[in-house]
């Protein structure tokens, strides 16, 4: 965040498909970079997965609003968070590994604070495969977009098709790519 409260499109990530990745995102300097408190970020239209382990994102202090990402088999968790974060999931798809225990979306670090107090909210996501969100917190966690930065939310249920072409794109010989 800028000054004035306008965004400044560092780190900005939307768009991308990210696979084959242990530690994909911390959102935050360090735990005792207070500051921090002030971020806000917004991650959308990615594409996490598969074999994609943890941080799809992680947020210390701050808030991040998650929307229309498709989330494929994670290893450990796919949003996490520490000190005391706010974390707004919303119309994203979230596809669960097949087998073993590793369902549940949500990872929350001991430290400061109660955790169970950080607002971790679900707002129109859609689960397969046993996939689960625990929401934590009195109230919404929201965003505080202004008029400029205010963009349309996807139904859940379109996340697929809206994030299929992500990534790299694959040109042939004397076409335009």
């Amino acid at each position: 965040m800028g000054p004035e409260g306008k965004i400044i499109p560092i780190g900005q990530v939307d768009g991308d498909a990210i696979r084959d990745q242990d530690k994909v995102m911390l959102l935050g300097q360090d735990d005792g970079y207070f500051r921090d408190k002030n971020m806000r970020v917004t991650v959308v239209y990615n594409h996490f997965g598969p074999n994609c382990n943890q941080r799809m994102p992680r947020i210390r202090y701050g808030y991040a609003h998650v929307v229309n990402n498709l989330y494929r088999e994670w290893s450990q968790y796919a949003i996490g968070g520490s000190m005391n974060p706010s974390v707004k999931s919303e119309a994203n798809l979230f596809i669960a590994p097949k087998s073993g225990n590793k369902k549940e979306i949500t990872w929350r670090k001991d430290s400061i604070g109660d955790k169970e107090s950080w607002k971790f909210c679900s707002v129109g996501d859609i689960f397969e495969n046993g996939a689960s969100f625990v929401e934590t917190g009195a109230g919404r966690a929201k965003p505080n977009y202004n008029g400029e930065q205010t963009f349309p939310v996807v139904n859940a249920k379109y996340v697929r098709s809206l994030t299929r072409s992500f990534g790299v794109l694959i040109c042939i010989k004397r076409s335009r790519c």
